[in-house]
């Protein structure tokens, strides 16, 4: 297929299926932590419950991510996205009627493989899809209006619980999921024509194995003991090393090894591990100080992070033009920083503390941290990579950027000391929240280190990813990794 214009009625097809698909997506990852204190109440869970709420999630989604790209560049990225769409509503209906904590992180893993299939195949349907002047433009609309839906996650979801149930969180998804699906009936099929050979079973299986392992042992670290929990995350380890050798010597693997020569790519997606590592751990303990230890109600909570998106709503777009005149290693650099310092200032929010000297600034410089941030990323990982690759390229940077998030989730409210019913008791909760924000701080820094470094403008690099970039090929436009922001 040689590419569709932005303007035809495939072309619109393929951005309006891409921006629902990704934004159901990005919305239920960020409105459940809205709804963690409620589901906890109702369903009597502990807080290593809704550890496992959140993170039977990104389990499930960090492992198999890499499979869904793969998948989708194999048999056909519209194929898959909408199996994807398809397995995520129907797992969404039952985390909707679920009557036990087991039952909704059963669900939740579950839905985690919906999303597998979907996040990887929307952004690689732009990049596949669209002739090449009109891609940097319909990347950059997709990551305003997605980075919008992931932004106003906590406000959507603090309003289904305060005035219906947090039930609707999941149920919310179904009416979203069966337009994406009839939308999706106007895209074009693409897929890689150069992909031979037997699926890589075997990598989907140890990538999978080794996450699940490292996970549960940090989630569970407070019941198994220190020595059970070294050993789970060395075996985890020990499985992440095998998936890389398994790569190495597959005739047909899921993650092609040579696709990190790019040392531009290499050092956006270790950059993507320690930022959204950060915004994943953010996300979860602010809104769970706001209701434990500030008595925020849920609309309260989630209102607290509107500015976030009207942040995203201005300034997305503008920092993506930014990342296409200047390049990405600067706003990848400052971007991070600009974050790290919102942080620090919600580092300070405890009881008593007042929304409009403590709480807004901070919410404030984070979300215009993130408008400089999240526009370049995705731009700068599938520009060093050809775009026959762009769903293997899209789903490495979602598994690392999940993985982040998975592994802080998990680690670090044992790091921080708490677990168990610890959430039920406000002071305790509360010195954890503080320890907890200044670790973000230091993983946004390291973030920001890593691109100043690592990271440099296209123009500046004599190859990028797999090949040449072409003398008249635009550089990478703006886009948001479809990703927890």
């Amino acid at each position: 297929m040689s590419g569709v214009d932005l303007g035809s009625r495939p072309g619109r097809a393929v951005l309006t299926a891409a921006v629902l698909g990704s934004g159901m997506a990005l919305l239920d990852g960020t409105v459940v932590n809205v709804a963690l204190v409620s589901i906890g109440r109702d369903l009597g869970a502990s807080l290593q419950d809704l550890q496992w709420v959140t993170n039977g999630y990104l389990l499930t989604l960090a492992s198999l991510i890499l499979l869904g790209g793969s998948l989708g560049d194999r048999y056909g990225r519209r194929r898959v996205f909408v199996v994807g769409v398809v397995a995520f509503a129907l797992a969404s209906a039952a985390c909707g009627v679920a009557q036990s904590p087991g039952q909704l992180i059963g669900a939740r893993l579950v839905q985690g493989v919906g999303g597998a299939l979907l996040t990887p195949g929307s952004l690689a349907l732009i990049q596949a899809s669209f002739i090449e002047r009109d891609r940097a433009k319909a990347i950059g609309t997709w990551s305003g209006v997605s980075g919008i839906a992931s932004a106003i996650g906590p406000f959507v979801g603090g309003w289904l619980i305060q005035f219906a149930s947090w039930r609707w969180v999941f149920l919310i998804n179904l009416p979203i999921a069966a337009a994406t699906v009839w939308v999706s009936r106007s895209v074009p099929e693409s897929h890689d024509t150069k992909a031979t050979g037997r699926f890589d079973v075997l990598g989907a299986g140890l990538a999978t194995a080794a996450l699940a392992v490292a996970t549960y042992g940090l989630i569970e670290a407070q019941v198994l003991g220190a020595l059970w929990t070294a050993v789970l995350v060395v075996v985890g380890v020990l499985l992440g090393v095998a998936f890389v050798l398994v790569e190495r010597r597959v005739p047909s693997p899921m993650l092609r090894p040579s696709i990190f020569a790019s040392r531009v790519f290499t050092a956006a997606n270790l950059m993507t591990l320690l930022v959204y590592a950060a915004l994943g751990a953010v996300m979860f303990f602010l809104v769970l100080q706001l209701q434990i230890v500030l008595g925020y109600g849920p609309l309260a909570a989630g209102l607290a992070t509107l500015p976030v998106t009207i942040l995203m709503l201005l300034l997305a777009g503008k920092g993506g033009e930014i990342g296409t005149r200047i390049g990405p290693r600067l706003p990848m650099t400052i971007g991070p920083l600009v974050c790290a310092v919102g942080v620090a200032l919600l580092a300070g929010v405890g009881a008593g503390s007042s929304y409009w000297t403590r709480i807004l600034p901070g919410v404030s410089i984070f979300g215009l941290g993130l408008c400089i941030l999240v526009a370049p990323l995705t731009a700068t990982v599938l520009a060093a990579v050809p775009d026959r690759l762009a769903g293997v390229a899209s789903g490495v940077n979602n598994a690392v950027a999940r993985a982040g998030s998975l592994l802080a989730v998990a680690a670090l409210p044992a790091v921080v000391g708490i677990g168990g019913d610890a959430y039920h008791q406000p002071t305790q909760f509360a010195q954890a929240y503080t320890a907890s924000m200044w670790i973000n701080v230091v993983l946004l820094a390291a973030g920001a280190a890593v691109s100043w470094l690592l990271v440099r403008n296209p123009s500046t690099c004599d190859e990028i990813g797999l090949g040449r970039r072409r003398p008249h090929q635009d550089p990478p436009g703006p886009a948001i990794r479809g990703g927890a922001v």
